[in-house]
């Protein structure tokens, strides 16, 4: 792998690598510092018998539509439905003659010419009556109507993303919980081609260091490969409070996957930037889930995300990367 020229200083990485990890509540504040934010705009949806859509992915091109997936789901559920909508007259419908996933939380990505998508799928827990577990399954195909399952994650892990790296390998992002992630770690490894991946890569990845306080969490929503060769990786932040609420915010860092050398994070959107409305359940009501981003050629980004497990918005921010690629 060629090294990547960035603009990573060593004195400033040691440094980074010396710092301890911000909480919640401090990168709150620092966004918060920066004022003049705009407001966000909820996304309507129709054709989806009363149940709320969220947790989108951000647009992308499919035979010709531009289509967003979204994890469609009635309000005292978890199984959820992974439907491709496009839009007409400003509201976002099912697309016609497209197949649907049963899985939450979609995503998506490019990889050697191939569209891949994964999501959720949750399953009763054998072990414990009334529980639920969870795994991350992957499909490719040339589109939307031509994927196949390919590839399923280890049980308990979500988060788990794919990006092309600039010499053509694949750099994987997990989030391991428990023994090794807490409550919920970035990993990141590297591998030559998708017949590669399965659960036991998966769990092996590396954890990344410094990005979490304890008792915090995180993971990675989205990767963008920059123009350095950096990549430039959407997630999340959360935390509970006192009264066990949780607060989830849209957060960004950059990481150079020769080094593993990783940027600060930074929150970049946080529920106020959006307009009041429906939450799955109360401790949900400080939520947002970062589903994707497009980046602009004027230096600004739209992003998209879940709100409050209920709904589905998307901002005008400052594009997160441009700092990388400087």
């Amino acid at each position: 792998m060629k090294q990547i020229k960035s603009d990573f200083d060593p004195e400033n990485y040691m440094i980074n690598l010396l710092t301890k990890p911000q909480t919640c509540r401090e990168l709150l504040e620092t966004y918060e510092a920066k004022g003049h934010r705009s407001k966000g705009e909820k996304l309507r949806f129709g054709g989806v018998d009363g149940r709320d859509v969220y947790n989108i992915t951000a647009p992308f091109e499919d035979e010709g539509d531009m289509v967003i997936a979204g994890r469609v789901e009635y309000r005292n559920t978890e199984y959820s439905d992974i439907i491709f909508f496009t839009c007409r007259n400003n509201i976002w419908e099912p697309r016609e003659n497209t197949i649907s996933l049963k899985l939450q939380d979609p995503f998506y990505s490019r990889i050697h010419g191939e569209l891949i998508i994964g999501g959720v799928e949750v399953r009763p827990y054998k072990k414990e009556a009334g529980k639920l577990c969870w795994r991350t399954l992957f499909y490719k195909g040339r589109s939307i109507n031509e994927l196949k399952h390919f590839a399923t994650g280890p049980d308990w892990m979500k988060d788990i993303r794919l990006v092309q790296l600039e010499d053509m390998r694949i750099g994987v992002f997990t989030r391991p919980m428990g023994k090794i992630g807490g409550r919920g770690r970035v990993g990141f490894t590297v591998m030559d081609t998708l017949d590669e991946l399965n659960s036991d890569v998966i769990s092996g990845a590396a954890l990344l260091k410094e990005q979490f306080v304890r008792d915090e969490w995180g993971g990675a929503n989205e990767a963008h490969l920059l123009s350095n060769g950096l990549v430039g990786v959407l997630g999340h932040i959360a935390c509970y409070d006192e009264k066990g609420n949780r607060h989830y915010y849209s957060a960004a860092f950059s990481l150079n996957p020769c080094t593993r050398e990783v940027s600060p994070m930074k929150i970049i959107a946080a529920r106020g930037d959006f307009e009041t409305g429906d939450s799955k359940s109360p401790e949900l009501a400080d939520v947002i889930f970062s589903g994707g981003i497009l980046r602009k050629l004027d230096g600004k980004s739209v992003l998209y995300v879940g709100v409050s497990d209920a709904e589905a918005h998307r901002i005008i921010i400052p594009d997160p990367f441009v700092e990388y690629e400087r």
